[in-house]
């Protein structure tokens, strides 16, 4: 059976209080209009998590954007899984392009995290991603599924853990592979998920991130073994983020 979707929005550093009134007209959209067959989840800054897990409805799930390796300690600046958890958070984003861009976070590392965040019985959603320079010599492949390899811990399930294919030089710059792009890298991450945790390989949700928007969405989600998106810009004003949602229904 194909996994359910999943349509996640990453705020990354955007959000203040005021912006729980975009969480409102979602969570309204959601409730007056026809239902999507997809899950819903809006992972915002930290300063926003226990406010958006108070006010959601029980149709948009509330997730982070990052997390420690430890539960607690010495760590300045940090955020552990388990106040995460404490937050009313059920999701954490670990992995980002940017995490591993801007902090230089190794895919040992990112696979640390993910065990923190199983290890609070939060579903952890794991990123890989080629830049351009991997797409332009022809080393897609071999980067995103090294990352795949070596990101996602041997213990996982499809319940706790999620994987969203990012193309670094897709994110923010309205560019977008092809669906034919999509279809190559997604079905390779779910032979691999096959290999290495079996049929319980083909339950796990792949989603792709990457200038995703309404007017692309339905096409990039129809893209073989695609479950999902992962969306940044357009997550953050929710008539954009409904118009994704809507490839999801009436399918």
């Amino acid at each position: 059976m194909k996994p359910k979707a999943l349509v996640a929005g990453n705020w990354k550093m955007n959000g203040l209080a005021s912006s729980q009134a975009e969480l409102e007209a979602l969570t309204h959209y959601l409730k007056d209009g026809a239902k999507a067959d997809c899950d819903v989840l809006i992972c915002p800054p930290f300063t926003l998590l226990s406010v958006f897990a108070n006010a959601a409805s029980d149709d948009i799930a509330i997730g982070a954007q990052d997390c420690h390796t430890q539960t607690s300690g010495a760590h300045t600046g940090d955020i552990s899984a388990e106040m995460i958890k404490d937050a009313g958070a059920a999701f954490v984003i670990v992995g980002h392009s940017e995490r591993r861009a801007d902090h230089g976070e190794s895919s040992v590392l990112v696979q640390e995290k993910a065990k923190a965040v199983h290890a609070q019985g939060l579903q952890a959603i794991v990123c890989v991603g080629e830049t351009e320079s991997d797409r332009d010599s022809g080393n897609t492949l071999t980067v995103v599924l090294g990352q795949v390899e070596a990101s996602i811990p041997d213990e996982v399930t499809p319940e706790n853990t999620v994987v969203a294919y990012e193309p670094v030089w897709a994110i923010g710059t309205g560019r977008t592979p092809t669906v034919e792009d999509v279809a190559e890298v997604h079905t390779a991450i779910r032979e691999a998920l096959v290999q290495r945790f079996g049929d319980a390989g083909n339950e796990f949700r792949i989603l792709y991130g990457g200038s995703v928007k309404p007017s692309n969405a339905r096409e990039l989600m129809s893209a073989d073994n695609v479950n999902g998106a992962l969306v940044g810009g357009a997550s953050l004003k929710a008539s954009d983020f409904n118009g994704i949602i809507d490839a999801y229904r009436n399918r």
